[in-house]
């Protein structure tokens, strides 16, 4: 079956929902050795009536009215089985530049790569890469991200300072099972090896 990628925002947020298990390799281009892990990201639609929606919005001077809905992102270690804490999610909503949906601003509670509330730009290409570009105060950040299939997808970013680029990180992420569908697939394995 041929992947159709999501060419706009909300329909990426939707897409990414779930847990996805994240293999990723940090290269610096300073003195820093190079970094490889593994962690897990959840991701959960924030529909546009949810009241972190406005709140963002507020606090970036944005109309509330603009914000199409957005999404949550937690992190944790892989083999961490406790529950993460919604707390410490980052929530990024979704501002459209216009009807198109194709590009626009992604607001953020706080950003990746320095703690702050910030705004990004974003636009989709013909191919369904998302691109999206975040100036800091000091740095900026461009990260790129594509499903290869409905349950694999890349991400590649950049983090550039004013002396240029000193870190890029490559992760692929894989969907991870719900227990809910495991059984599922379990169920239907038992019931096709006993010839129901």
């Amino acid at each position: 079956m041929r992947l159709i990628p999501p060419m706009n925002m909300m329909d990426f947020f939707r897409k990414s929902q779930g847990t996805w298990f994240t293999q990723r390799t940090v290269h610096h281009f300073d003195l820093a050795a190079d970094q490889s892990g593994e962690s897990n990201l959840i991701v959960q639609v924030v529909e546009r009536e949810d009241p972190r929606v406005k709140a963002i919005c507020e606090q970036q001077g944005i109309d509330p009215a603009k914000g199409m809905g957005g999404g949550s992102f937690m992190w944790q270690e892989n083999q961490d089985n406790r529950e993460p804490n919604p707390d410490q999610a980052a929530v990024l909503v979704d501002v459209p530049d216009d009807e198109s949906l194709l590009s626009g601003k992604l607001i953020r509670d706080r950003g990746y790569v320095e703690k702050m509330p910030v705004i990004s730009r974003y636009w989709f290409g013909k191919d369904g890469i998302l691109t999206i570009d975040t100036e800091y105060d000091i740095n900026q950040g461009q990260e790129r991200c594509w499903f290869i299939t409905d349950d694999f997808r890349v991400r590649v970013s950049t983090v550039r300072t004013m002396n240029g680029v000193y870190m890029m990180t490559y992760g692929s992420e894989r969907r991870c099972v719900s227990e809910a569908t495991l059984e599922q697939l379990i169920q239907k394995n038992l019931a096709r090896a006993s010839g129901n």
